[in-house]
């Protein structure tokens, strides 16, 4: 790796976190605004949510189409070809006349924002190898969790002075805005020889051959059950805190922000703990630490604790993805090299699926927290089974 990689390791970060942020950003901007979209639409809190899984859906198989292309075509054209369907969907949010035109466009709106985010992991992979891509990771979740902790509050505040249509013409904004520093500032880390030769069903095959690699598959479930588990809590923490707690939407931003907060100082700290003890002790280590987070969050919530008994345990529950997914998903790269698209896919198609899969079953049962912190667990014990019959056990 040369030095003048290492000079503008900051400077990519800035860049690639800010794509890979295009995630949170499209799944929390708008999430203040949900009721009011709802009235406005007609439509019921149950339909008005099936936007935000619609997003999520699109956000993880999006990267099954954006990976391979990008291991095939390199990774700058399908980085801006997501990037222009970005702006095209969040237009058509912005216009919709009715929830089912919205939930099509959330969908092609989390197709495109997958690109950003399979790419910043891909360009990562060209750059970087070992502990500099933990390293890297780890400032990519700096710059990515400032957006679940800045996205709430910016959406909040963007209510103030415009409706729900606005923020999807404010995510337009940021489409065009990406567009143009990646179009400046990045460049093609993929070289031609180095690109996966073959049609579609080639692309296709590099990733069902990933589907076969056990200790790949084992790190790419356990992170995606465990982010599986942020999701569950984003989606419902808004209800649970509001609703059950009375919070208002300032408190409820704050305690968002304490919980971003610290899964990435958690992040930063992992990083530099991972030269001393490696990426796969912590990656245990994190899972022990999640499964006591998890149970004492569900005694909360079962015994209705006080809000500081409840929200004690669910910042370490948050906390905790901090330290497991920048090192399982740095593990999971590292032992792929060419195939760092279609790899940095199936991550992020774990990832969102799940996510997806976790957030209404958060709506399950009379108990909203009690709910939430089910599912978390469930979450976690998944993750963890994953890590010990997959990743542990010898293939």
């Amino acid at each position: 790796m040369s030095a003048h990689l290492h000079e503008k390791r900051l400077g990519y970060a800035l860049v690639l976190g800010s794509l890979a942020a295009l995630g949170p950003l499209c799944t929390d901007l708008y999430l203040p605004a949900l009721p009011e979209m709802a009235g406005d639409l007609n439509t019921s809190t149950a339909s008005a949510q099936l936007s935000l899984t619609a997003g999520l859906l699109g956000l993880g198989f999006g990267q099954l189409l954006f990976g391979p292309l990008s291991d095939r075509y390199g990774r700058m054209r399908p980085l801006l070809w997501s990037l222009a369907l970005l702006l095209a969907a969040s237009v058509w949010c912005a216009v919709a006349q009715d929830i089912n035109q919205l939930i099509v466009a959330r969908l092609l709106q989390g197709i495109a924002g997958a690109g950003g985010a399979v790419l910043s992991r891909a360009v990562a992979r060209d750059l970087y190898n070992g502990h500099e891509l933990t390293r890297f990771f780890a400032l990519l979740m700096l710059v990515n969790g400032l957006a679940p902790i800045i996205a709430p509050v910016l959406g909040g505040a963007l209510l103030s002075w415009v409706n729900w249509r606005g923020i999807f013409g404010v995510l337009a904004f940021i489409a065009i805005l990406l567009f143009s520093f990646s179009s400046l500032k990045l460049h093609e880390t993929l070289l031609p020889e180095r690109r996966a030769r073959g049609g579609i069903f080639s692309l296709l095959g590099s990733v069902f051959g990933l589907l076969k690699h056990r200790p790949f598959m084992g790190l790419c479930l356990t992170q995606g059950f465990i982010m599986a588990g942020m999701f569950a809590y984003i989606g419902a923490s808004p209800f649970v805190l509001q609703q059950i707690y009375h919070l208002s939407p300032q408190m409820f931003s704050l305690c968002f922000a304490i919980n971003g907060i610290g899964l990435v100082i958690s992040a930063q700290v992992s990083t530099r703990l991972s030269r001393r003890f490696g990426e796969m002790a912590l990656v245990k280590a994190g899972l022990c630490i999640a499964a006591v987070a998890s149970v004492a969050l569900v005694i909360s919530a079962s015994l209705n604790a006080p809000l500081v008994l409840l929200l004690v345990p669910l910042f370490f529950s948050v906390m905790v993805i901090g330290i497991i997914s920048p090192n399982a998903g740095s593990l999971a790269m590292q032992s792929q090299g060419k195939n760092a698209g279609s790899a940095s896919a199936l991550l992020g198609v774990c990832m969102f699926a799940l996510g997806a899969i976790a957030v209404p079953v958060t709506g399950f049962g009379s108990q909203p927290a009690l709910s939430m912190g089910l599912t978390i667990l469930g979450c976690y014990a998944i993750a963890i089974v994953m890590f010990v019959m997959l990743v542990r056990k010898p293939a």
